[in-house]
């Protein structure tokens, strides 16, 4: 409100008159008041002899060492160029003398900079923006899908077996896997093809989620959805959470007890121990984000049946000991609705309490 030698808007000096009119009917000394609010005591005078009108206007000419139209342009243009155009004029000023050149002061620079609104970047030292992918709902199997690459190690120090992976998102069944000694988008678009004629996927609309690395993207692979209408989703580069079904898989296969503490010796036997983890993760192991059902079975629809009969089985145990229970028994409804990448996790927080409570 305050600040001594700046202008004050009208609407200020009637608010402070009236704040210091009040303290000084109160009994304060107007000097002491006008230290609080820190304004010059003959201000207050001048303006309660003239009214509440100040007559100042400030400086009638530009200062004198104003920059000129010609050298505010040279400021910008050096601030935008290839060489400069990434760093602060803290940087520019120093290598500008270094060149034996001095065009304005860093206060300058900051100054003209915030005036255009380059503060923050300037020119192609912008960064790329990359939005979130889209969201995408499964209610059911052969809807989204899922895939990755992961090394595994081979006893030849610096080379490694790629493991690929194709996931269903709603059931988490392995719908597809291969192992080869190298990546790229041709093996993917062969694994891709072989995957969707398996499942008899031709129909569905299918989407198929991956991270941002070249075999996701190379041309034979896109060219092969585009044949087999299978729709593209890519997470932002470096962010893996946007692919966190392969990224679950992938930690449950490398943290499995049975996972070599060895490299693999050869290509055959990565690809044994693989097909053994595939058949106990499809048919055995129950799935937490499932409720607790293998993915083979929530796949196929066995998953009915074996939440149904759990819940009798809790239903009747809760009629024989009603005394044990307090509340309701465990949940065994099934889960009908998988996002992947969901737009307001908030919103998805709440639909998933309801799912529990229904």
């Amino acid at each position: 409100m305050g600040g001594r030698g700046r202008l004050h808007r009208p609407d200020e000096r009637r608010l402070i008159l009236d704040l210091l009119n009040e303290a000084t009917e109160s009994g304060a000394r107007l000097a002491k008041a006008c230290d609080i609010l820190n304004i010059d005591a003959r201000t207050v005078q001048r303006w309660q002899s003239k009214g509440d009108e100040d007559g100042r206007h400030g400086p009638k000419t530009p200062p004198a060492n104003k920059l000129s139209a010609k050298e505010r342009k040279e400021v910008i243009a050096v601030a935008t160029s290839p060489g400069f155009r990434d760093v602060s004029p803290k940087q520019i000023v120093p290598r500008l003398a270094d060149q034996g050149r001095y065009i304005a002061s860093e206060s300058t620079f900051f100054r003209v900079l915030r005036e255009e609104d380059m503060m923050k970047h300037r020119e192609n030292a912008r960064p790329k923006t990359n939005h979130r992918p889209r969201e995408l709902v499964a209610t059911g199997p052969r809807q989204v899908w899922s895939w990755d690459i992961t090394y595994l190690k081979s006893n030849v120090r610096g080379m490694f077996f790629y493991l690929y992976m194709i996931l269903d998102v709603w059931s988490r069944k392995v719908v597809g896997w291969e192992v080869h000694e190298s990546e790229n988008a041709d093996l993917a678009a062969e694994l891709v093809a072989k995957s969707v004629k398996e499942e008899g996927a031709d129909d569905s609309q299918l989407y198929l989620h991956s991270d941002n690395g070249s075999p996701m993207k190379g041309a034979t692979l896109l060219a092969t959805l585009e044949r087999l209408g299978v729709v593209p989703s890519f997470s932002r580069p470096h962010v893996s959470d946007d692919n966190p079904f392969s990224e679950a898989l992938y930690r449950t296969l490398k943290y499995r007890p049975e996972f070599p503490s060895r490299p693999f010796v050869s290509i055959e036997e990565a690809r044994v121990w693989v097909a053994r983890f595939v058949a106990w993760y499809n048919g055995e192991h129950l799935h937490s984000a499932i409720s607790f059902v293998a993915p083979s079975d929530r796949h196929e629809g066995r998953d009915v049946e074996i939440l149904a009969e759990r819940k009798r089985v809790y239903e009747e145990a809760r009629r024989r000991h009603p005394e044990r229970w307090s509340m309701n028994t465990r949940n065994w409804n099934r889960i009908e609705t998988v996002v992947l990448n969901p737009d307001d996790y908030r919103i998805m927080s709440t639909q998933l309490a309801k799912q529990e409570a229904a």
